[in-house]
C-alpha cells in the first residue's frame, strides 16, 4: 500500500519556506524535518516569493462574494423612493 498523503498547515508551509530562504539548513535536512520531498519545499518557497508582494500591497482586493458599492447605492436609492412613497401615502 502507498503512503497516506499528509496535509500541512499554512503555518508549517510558511515556516518551511522561510527556512528554505534563509539557507541556514541544508534542503535535505529540512526535507527530513518537515517530512516532505525537496521539490515540495521548493514549491512552497516559490509560492511564498510569488505571493509575498500581495501581502504588503496597499490595495486590498474586493471580496468577490459580497455586493458591490454600485449595488448598495442602487438599493439605497430604491429604499429611499419606497420611503418617500409610503410617507406620501400616509399623508406625512
Amino acid at each position: 500500500m502507498g503512503k497516506i498523503r499528509q496535509q500541512h498547515s499554512g503555518k508549517t508551509k510558511l515556516e518551511a519556506a522561510i527556512a528554505m530562504i534563509s539557507g541556514k539548513s541544508p534542503v535535505s535536512e529540512l526535507s527530513q524535518k518537515y517530512g516532505v520531498h525537496q521539490s515540495v519545499l521548493q514549491r512552497w518557497k516559490n509560492e511564498l516569493l510569488d505571493g509575498g508582494p500581495e501581502i504588503f500591497s496597499r490595495r486590498k482586493k474586493p471580496k468577490e462574494n459580497g455586493p458591490t458599492v454600485d449595488d448598495l447605492q442602487r438599493k439605497i436609492g430604491q429604499l429611499t423612493m419606497d420611503l418617500d412613497f409610503l410617507k406620501k401615502a400616509l399623508g406625512k
